[in-house]
Order: C-alpha cells, then structure tokens, then sequence
C-alpha cells in the first residue's frame, strides 16, 4: 500500500489483519521484510499488523527532503491519523525504535497503548551520565565515527527464510546510506531518556545479548525509566534480534502482548 506524506514523498506499507493494531518500523538501512518471521505470528494471534517502511528505506522514496527524526516521526503520525488507528503498540528496531520515540515527544500517547524497542539505546552518545552509547561514539568523535563503515550488526546468521525476502527486496530497492547520511547524524545526537521517564504506557525493551552496537545492559537501565518498563535480553543474538533468534524473539514478544490484554 502507499501513503502520501505532506510533503509529497511516498511511503509504502502492508496492512493486514484486524484487531488491536501493532504498528512495526525498521532499522536504519533495512526493509519491513526483515520482520517477516514475526507477521506471520501476530496475524495468527488476531493483531492487525502495519508495517512501514520508513522514507528512503525499502520500497519508499528515496529523497532528500526530511532526513531527520522528526520527520520520521510526523510521517508515522499521518499515516496513524490516515488509517485512525488507536490504542496502537508500538514496534521498532533501531532507527525504528528512536522513530517512536519521536512520535511520543511530538505527539503523546493518545494513540498508543504499549511500546516495544528492539536494540535501540535511548541515547546514542555515551558520556559520564550515560555509557550504554552506540559502540565507542562520544561527542569527541561525533560525528566521524558515524562516517567509518558500521561492521555487522548481527553476531550471526538471520533466519534463512527471513534471508530470502531481505535479500530479494535489497535487489529491487537498494539503500543509499550516503544519502541518507544525514538521518544518521541526526538520529545519533539525540537523548529520549526524557520521553522513557514521562511514559506510562507499558514498555518492553528487548537487547540482543551479543549486539555489536549496544551493551545489553542499557535495557534494564533504560526501563528502570519508564513507570512501566520491562527489560528482556536475548542469547545468541545481536543488534538484528528478530531476525537471527525469530523463535525467542517471538516467544518474548507474545508474552509481553499477553499482558496487555
């Protein structure tokens, strides 16, 4: 499906299902295909499932108008506004999981009723107050650090099936990480520790146990923020936690959606 932001750039989505909506944004550099083994479960267990891919990821246009995480925010809200989801569960994975930080800070969680980050640090640069930073960035490397080639983000293989379909859409849609270069700087100055501290719907942080990017120990750290915070570590997993552990991922995943009902 495509949806028209306001300021006329495409974004394409699948929307499947009914019942309670969970509304799924991806990784900086990914497509919604990687969450393919998760929408298979969520549609079998009666969710609606809306799953975008972000402006200038995926099937999207690639632009350079909005390269900001606001503007990924204010995307994410037109097209909730668009479809007037409510009570939604928010899920992403990196750059997606700042997305709906960003959505929180700009629009509040009247739309929402629980939050699900994957591998995602509510603050990206590590410093005295704060050293679950991505890898060894700190303000004096920002942002050349951000520059140098990312190294894997998986201590693994992902799933073959969820493989397949990656790889498949990455052949139609190619993603222009110096284009979009700009999103990163952006995405990595911010602090949404201010958000998780005024949040009060549920929220679940899951961290992938050998993530190249993040100490596992900022999810515990980082929900202990939240009024109603819940922090889960994944073995054998890395940034890409959804794709390489599925099984594990799921069973977390399903868990923590059974206590919201």
């Amino acid at each position: 499906m495509n949806f028209k932001t306001n300021d006329g750039v495409n974004i394409v989505y699948d929307d499947q299902g009914s019942g309670t909506p969970i509304v799924i944004l991806t990784g900086i550099g990914g497509s919604r295909k990687i969450w393919s083994a998760q929408v298979p479960v969520l549609l079998a267990k009666g969710y609606r499932v809306v799953n975008i891919d972000a402006r200038n990821q995926g099937a999207s246009d690639q632009t350079v108008q909005g390269r900001r995480i606001s503007r990924h925010a204010m995307d994410v809200a037109e097209l909730l506004a668009a479809l007037d989801l409510k009570q939604v569960i928010l899920l992403g994975n990196s750059l997606g999981a700042a997305t709906m930080f960003a959505y929180l800070s700009l629009c509040g969680e009247a739309r929402v009723k629980a939050v699900i980050d994957v591998d995602q640090s509510p603050k990206m640069v590590a410093d005295a107050g704060w050293p679950y930073g991505f890898k060894q960035l700190t303000w004096e490397n920002f942002p050349d650090l951000l520059g140098e080639p990312m190294g894997k983000s998986t201590a693994g293989r992902i799933d073959d099936g969820v493989y397949a379909q990656v790889h498949a859409e990455k052949q139609l849609h190619p993603y222009d990480a110096a284009l979009n270069y700009p999103l990163m700087v952006d995405h990595a100055a911010q602090d949404w520790r201010d958000v998780l501290m005024h949040l009060r719907a549920p929220l679940l942080i899951v961290a992938g146990e050998q993530s190249p990017f993040f100490n596992p120990q900022f999810a515990a750290t980082a929900a202990q923020l939240a009024h109603h915070g819940t922090a889960k570590i994944i073995p054998n997993a890395g940034h890409i936690v959804m794709a390489e552990q599925p099984a594990q991922f799921n069973q977390v995943l399903l868990e923590f959606l059974g206590t919201l009902d």
